[in-house]
């Protein structure tokens, strides 16, 4: 793996477009438009997501436009199915977004499962993903931690594919970190950890596993101070890409002296 002489040069690509920050963010359950626009600032975020069935982005004419806040020029939108549950709304509302964005087809999929859990269902997936690929959408996916199945979409054509470390808007951090790894080191496109995170040490970890970055919204919207949290996450996410790049030490059982007792004097 070739390293980065710094992280200013250590970008990624999705579909055809390249990106520097690792932290993507989301623009739901803030107080206010002001807060979502000064925490994705906070957060040097360059993609973030909206939910289109609980955002307005031009369909409500009548209702405040997040694109006010949000300029299409600065950031890359992402466009998400949220609140989806079959495959067919799924594909409609990323055709209402490619719509309402003049053409913009990198979206996020998701098909739910079921309201309290909110995982995702892997077959409505599965048939989401195809249509909307077909269709010429770049689709970025989420999908659980099943290394098989990431490997799935991977092959069906996703431009990049977001494995949860946890149910949404939970906070409970990577669960299963082997896994995650697994999928990771198999992948030929972007891992991305999507829900679950609660702090900055779980994106620190995500990215120690060799994640290409952290989508979330809760773990900084949720927060007592979700602008001071977006800053917290944006420099977890660097120092753990960082320490990743470094290579960690191996674990070892036993103690290991920093002072080596060989050449001692007496």
């Amino acid at each position: 793996m070739s390293k980065p002489e710094n992280l200013s040069q250590d970008g990624f690509a999705v579909g055809n477009r390249t990106f520097t920050s690792r932290l993507l963010v989301g623009t739901g359950k803030y107080k206010d438009m002001a807060e979502t626009q000064a925490a994705i600032e906070a957060s040097g975020a360059e993609i973030v997501t909206i939910a289109v069935r609980r955002t307005n982005i031009g369909q409500n004419a009548d209702e405040p436009n997040i694109l006010d806040v949000l300029s299409p020029e600065k950031y890359t939108l992402l466009p998400n199915t949220a609140g989806c549950y079959d495959a067919q709304t799924a594909v409609r509302t990323c055709r209402l977004a490619r719509e309402l964005l003049d053409g913009h087809n990198l979206v996020k999929l998701e098909v739910l499962g079921d309201e309290k859990t909110l995982f995702p269902d892997v077959m409505a997936t599965l048939e989401a993903a195809e249509t909307l690929i077909a269709d010429g959408f770049e689709v970025m996916v989420y999908t659980n931690d099943d290394p098989i199945m990431a490997k799935r979409l991977e092959e069906m054509g996703c431009v990049a594919v977001m494995p949860l470390a946890a149910p949404i808007g939970s906070g409970l951090g990577i669960r299963n970190r082997l896994n995650i790894r697994t999928i990771v080191e198999n992948a030929k496109v972007p891992i991305l950890v999507d829900a679950g995170v609660g702090t900055a040490s779980d994106a620190a970890i995500a990215m120690e596993l060799g994640c290409d970055g952290v989508l979330m919204n809760t773990a900084i919207a949720a927060a007592k101070d979700p602008v001071m949290m977006a800053s917290a996450m944006r420099k977890a996410i660097e120092a753990g890409r960082e320490a990743y790049l470094a290579g960690r030490m191996a674990p070892k059982r036993f103690a290991s002296a920093s002072s080596p007792m060989d050449g001692l004097f007496f």
